[in-house]
């Protein structure tokens, strides 16, 4: 679904970034939903389905973004996937979140560019089959085409370089609590819309597409990601503890480069 939607980025990029009418949104989102999902059902996800940005960005390169999901107590039901969808974007789906069976997974938070005034959805799937979506409404405006913070040859002394770190929920302490774990890599995540500074071209999309972690031989998650996902891409989750002795993460960009590490589950930081 990602790489489908990068195949307007270059026409629709150059579009003034105004802010929608209400019924523009809502025509946005109805076509939108429709591609994404394939025409499938989304439910009203409020209570069940979590969505925090800042309502008005301080930065529209680095967005932060958190999504949760919250199942009543009893619930059986289990989080298989999150999606979220910048409306407004050239490339609107940022990253889908497909969550590894018994990972324990319910809250992933990243930062984002957005590129205009926009409506912002998180659509979650459940282990029910069914898609509940909530949305939220961010302004901020030029994230997309905003130019790069370091350098071309810093990012490429970098590239691929990442970090892991591994903190215990504010109140839990058995080894078999949930516990959450945060991983940056460093990369340009170029958009395609940015200029270089000296020539004034546009510089060509480069960016992590996807990525896979894992707890042991378990997977936790993997990520499809696309032009929204900032600069450094930094995700962080919470999990449940399955006594693997390693976290591995496998990342691929745009260019076929593959960038892997591990670290001992015990890690804080490294």
């Amino acid at each position: 679904m990602i790489r489908g939607a990068l195949a307007a980025v270059f026409v629709a990029g150059l579009a003034l970034s105004q802010p929608a009418s209400a019924a523009e949104a809502d025509d946005t989102w109805a076509s939108l939903a429709n591609d994404v999902f394939k025409g499938r059902p989304l439910v009203d996800g409020a209570g069940l389905v979590g969505l925090e940005m800042p309502a008005r960005a301080e930065d529209a390169a680095i967005v932060p973004v958190t999504m949760r999901v919250t199942l009543p107590a009893g619930d059986t039901r289990s989080l298989k996937a999150l999606t979220l969808v910048i409306d407004e974007n050239p490339a609107p789906v940022a990253a889908t979140f497909t969550v590894g069976e018994g990972a324990g997974i319910s809250t992933i938070s990243t930062r984002v560019r957005v590129n205009a005034y926009t409506n912002v959805h998180a659509v979650a799937e459940l282990s029910d089959g069914q898609l509940y979506m909530v949305k939220t409404y961010v302004k901020a405006s030029g994230g997309c085409a905003a130019p790069a913070a370091k350098n071309a040859d810093e990012a490429a002394a970098n590239l691929g370089q990442m970090k892991f770190r591994q903190f215990a929920k504010s109140g839990e302490g058995p080894a078999s609590a949930p516990r959450e774990a945060q991983i940056m890599i460093r990369h340009p995540n170029n958009s395609g819309l940015q200029r270089d500074q000296v020539t004034l071209l546009y510089i060509p999309p480069f960016f992590v597409d996807s990525m896979n972690v894992w707890q042991g031989d378990k997977l936790l998650f993997n990520m499809e990601g696309g032009i929204s996902i900032s600069e450094d891409p930094n995700f962080r989750f919470d999990f449940r503890p399955n006594g693997g002795g390693m976290f591995r993460v496998e990342a691929k960009d745009t260019d076929g480069k593959v960038y892997r590490r591990e670290w001992p589950a015990g890690t804080s930081e490294m």
